[in-house]
């Protein structure tokens, strides 16, 4: 399955701004409340600040014409209040909206991680940790300051828009469609720009997140970079990505902004057309003053949320952007499904490949594989480099299914095993280990619950029962050894102890070496041989490994090239296949 995230956006059918609203709105259907809450403010607050401009044109030409000061003030206690409801209302709007936007970025992060932990070692493979880590911050938090900032002012601006016009309308029919004119042209306007708005954005933050995959990519590799003198290629990769999110940026910021002076351009324009024909209306005798103000306040009640929603409209495509670039992980699904429970085959091997074809998209690498493993037995994959043996590897540890066939354990088909199950089952000791930051006892005890929770003393006698005491005896801290970002303050050959001793204390019946004895010492490497022994006998080892020394005791040989895995019978056969294969490449 393609998991490349950039070219399946390039395949998908674009989303309609509806549809994809509505699955954001789903995912925080249970925000239900605080929503209805805060639309409640916002009605409150829009119907005190439209009622104003009514209250003023009344109070001018009742009082302030007749020189009626008592009323004046009696209507300018009234005003008072009103406003001081509206800011008590637009207080709670805010306050509500600001934990509703929290919670949806903590809601959508935890989504995002999830789904990452669902999602197949394929998918880490075609697609950059530095983008994956943009759509988790940036592209989510973009969401966050729509939600928590521009939500509330959008639906505010639109009720303030509706209510303006319906008071604009009511008042004067006439003077009312000629100030709501201009408004068509805007609204045609954005319609017309908005694709080409979102778009610009989308790829700003897919240039955003090739940025920072570019960045996570020099600092991983940069013992690489000082070594090889390669600051300068480095250097040249990121001004590459660096000036084509420049460039996305300024594209960016120009359909941003594009709004804004055309808004205040139509503003303008419909304040003029009220105010030449609202005069017009007075000379005739068919207006007064009052009513003129209160419509001039209605017309910039009903402009001014347009200028607003210039900016909110930004940040709302903005927000639609990002939200695709999340929805493209939360829509991918694992192809490592789960099938039902079966029963096992009678006197079935404890592994079995039957008539296995793997391939990476469209490169085949193994064909029509049949072979077993029986319990007990120590057996070892040798071959050129990339003829396949880490693949066969992880199809044993299902990282991958297979394309084609059948991989049994137990004598049930692998992909029966929920997680849990065949990790308890199957060990492995990748070729380049990962550590995580803590201490040695956390990196040993990860994924291991049945140790999880003994003391040190107890942790000890565990290590010392599976013959493990000599390799934490080489760390003078034991234990509670400091392991710091990914593992770097220990060597690799440091690595590869620790991710042995993980994988030793599980007590898996079929353990996965690969390559684990590559970067430590003869003395160290013989110590990993005396513990393999000591193992329990109905453990099953498989080894990959370039050295003879490491091999030489292996009941069995496979010979893993050219797409098949073949038994090698001797060392000295397997020795000759090899040579054999290099004279022929």
């Amino acid at each position: 399955m393609n998991y490349d995230l950039d070219k399946l956006s390039e395949r998908q059918q674009k989303t309609s701004t509806y549809k994809a609203l509505r699955k954001l709105l789903a995912l925080i259907a249970h925000e239900r409340g605080n929503l209805s809450l805060a639309l409640l403010a916002i009605i409150l607050n829009t119907s005190v600040n439209l009622f104003g401009p009514f209250l003023i044109g009344h109070a001018i030409d009742k009082y302030v014409v007749t020189k009626q000061f008592h009323g004046l003030l009696i209507f300018g206690g009234i005003l008072l209040g009103m406003y001081l409801v509206g800011l008590f209302t637009a207080y709670q709007q805010t306050k509500l909206m600001g934990g509703v936007g929290q919670r949806l970025l903590f809601t959508l992060r935890n989504a995002v991680f999830d789904k990452l932990q669902q999602l197949p070692v394929a998918f880490f493979n075609q697609n950059k940790a530095g983008d994956l880590i943009s759509r988790v911050n940036n592209d989510t938090d973009k969401l966050n300051q729509f939600f928590s900032q521009s939500l509330m002012q959008f639906v505010g601006s639109i009720f303030t828009m509706l209510g303006a016009g319906i008071f604009l309308l009511a008042i004067n029919i006439k003077l009312g469609a000629a100030s709501l004119a201009p408004a068509v042209a805007i609204l045609i306007f954005t319609m017309i720009l908005s694709p080409w708005v979102k778009s610009a954005n989308a790829k700003n933050l897919k240039s955003t997140g090739g940025l920072s995959a570019e960045i996570q990519e020099s600092l991983h590799n940069f013992k690489v970079v000082i070594a090889f003198n390669r600051r300068d290629y480095f250097r040249q990769r990121f001004q590459v990505a660096n000036l084509n999110n420049y460039r996305t940026a300024i594209s960016a910021g120009l359909a941003n902004n594009v709004f804004m002076p055309v808004y205040s351009l139509f503003a303008n324009i419909a304040q003029l057309a009220v105010l030449t024909y609202g005069i017009y209306l007075i000379s005739a005798g068919e207006f007064s003053v009052g009513l003129l103000v209160s419509y001039l306040a209605y017309a910039t009640n009903f402009y001014n949320p347009l200028r607003q929603l210039a900016a909110l409209w930004t940040n709302f495509q903005v927000a639609m952007a990002g939200w695709d670039r999340i929805s493209q992980i939360l829509s991918l699904e694992t192809d490592l499904v789960a099938l039902p429970s079966a029963t096992a085959e009678n006197g079935a091997a404890l592994l079995e490949f039957r008539d296995v074809h793997f391939a990476y998209d469209t490169r085949a690498v193994l064909h029509d594989v049949n072979f077993k493993l029986e319990r007990g037995k120590t057996y070892a994959l040798i071959g050129p480099t990339g003829g396949g043996k880490t693949t066969t590897a992880s199809l044993i540890a299902r990282l991958y299914d297979p394309k084609q066939g059948v991989v049994l354990l137990d004598g049930k088909d692998i992909r029966t095993y929920s997680p849990e199950e065949r990790s308890r089952k199957i060990g492995f000791i990748l070729q380049e280990p990962f550590l995580f930051t803590g201490t040695i006892r956390d990196n040993i005890l990860y994924g291991n619950d049945q140790l999880a929770d003994y003391p040190n003393e107890k942790l000890e006698q565990v290590i010392q029962s599976a013959g493990l005491a000599d390799i934490l005896a080489l760390f003078e801290q034991g234990l509670d050894t400091k392991i710091t970002g990914g593992g770097e303050g220990v060597s690799l050959g440091q690595k590869q102890l620790i991710a042995f001793m993980r994988a030793v204390l599980r007590s898996p019946e079929l353990l996965i070496l690969d390559e684990a004895t590559a970067n430590i010492d003869t003395v160290t490497e013989k110590l990993l041989s005396d513990i393999l022994k000591q193992l329990p006998d109905a453990t099953t080892r498989v080894i990959i490994a370039h050295r003879l020394n490491t091999i030489e005791n292996a009941d069995e040989i496979f010979f893993v090239n050219s797409g098949e895995v073949n038994r090698a019978g001797s060392l000295d056969d397997a020795m000759n296949m090899l040579l054999k294969d290099k004279r022929v490449s």
